[in-house]
């Protein structure tokens, strides 16, 4: 049996740029710990910098040397994305790798400081958001690639173009569902958009399977869904460093086809070491993908420039 991937098996990132969003905790703190630890300079994205400062520490004391900058953004705050974003391309002419991973997951249904629905706006269209404005500054590295992170809870995502701010009706866990469709939909197109622009960017997504964070007890508010989570991040849930493979494998092994899906090989894409996966057949629905896209440019305010090339 050949020996499975792991992150000793990511290639040198020396001289790349990272940008990891939501890296103060959880999957995103081992995904940029694991990206220094291989040579990228990585900037640790995250609303609270005091816990940005605090993952620096616990990254430096694990990698030596690690090269981090610790960044605020608050993607719930369309104004601190595009803060964000002119601050960093002001100090670097391109970024290598840009890695979506931050996100909210089932609270009561609250909006964010531009009005949208929380869980639509922070997961999906605060990255739509940052991937957009980035996009020259990715688009002048040699090899840009864009990961997008989704949830095994995109099988319960239906995107519900009629409410998606769940204004008429809201189920904190079917919002998150549909978050997590968006963010597929979003590769997708964006793969697609790429492409078809002739560009050599390359849009990937990952989901980590049932990986014990604090991002479970972050969002659900009741008291019988924190203590259902308690008992199953304890007896199903596998390990943050085993979660953030997916995202690692699909963020630098080479030769990825764009528009991969990378998930854990395990029953039910629970657990396990990363490999290809497939997602619920709705994922793949290109007029979804466009409706999605152009809903989301009017929202945001942020259209994609890929250069001359006609993107249809």
């Amino acid at each position: 049996m050949p020996r499975k991937w792991n992150a000793g098996d990511i290639p040198d990132q020396t001289g790349r740029v990272a940008i990891v969003t939501g890296a103060n905790s959880g999957l995103g703190l081992v995904t940029a710990r694991e990206l220094a630890r291989a040579g990228a300079k990585v900037v640790i994205a995250c609303r609270d910098t005091t816990k940005g400062d605090r993952a620096e520490a616990e990254i430096q004391a694990q990698v030596p040397g690690a090269d981090l900058d610790v960044r605020a953004l608050d993607l719930a705050d369309l104004a601190s994305v595009r803060g964000f974003v002119a601050r960093l391309t002001g100090e670097h002419d391109s970024i290598d790798l840009l890695i979506n991973n931050a996100g909210v997951m089932a609270p009561p249904r609250r909006l964010t400081v531009d009005g949208f629905e929380s869980q639509f706006g922070t997961n999906h269209l605060g990255h739509f958001a940052l991937t957009g404005l980035l996009l020259p500054t990715l688009m002048s590295a040699p090899k840009p690639r864009v990961v997008t992170l989704s949830s095994s809870a995109h099988r319960i995502g239906k995107m519900n173009f009629d409410d998606l701010q769940g204004e008429r009706h809201y189920n904190n866990w079917r919002a998150y569902g549909q978050s997590k469709l968006s963010n597929l939909l979003f590769c997708f197109e964006l793969a697609r958009r790429a492409t078809a622009a002739g560009t050599g960017l390359l849009s990937v997504a990952a989901h980590p399977g049932y990986a014990a964070t604090n991002l479970q007890f972050a969002g659900p508010s009741a008291f019988y869904e924190k203590a259902i989570m308690a008992v199953t991040n304890r007896v199903l849930a596998q390990s943050a460093d085993m979660g953030a493979l997916p995202t690692l494998y699909g963020a630098t092994v080479a030769d990825l086809p764009s528009g991969t899906f990378v998930g854990p090989e395990g029953f039910l894409e629970q657990r396990g070491h990363p490999h290809i996966v497939t997602a619920i057949s709705r994922a793949y629905n290109e007029s979804d993908w466009r409706r999605l896209w152009e809903i989301s440019e009017e929202m945001t305010g942020v259209t994609y420039q890929f250069g001359a090339a006609a993107v249809v």
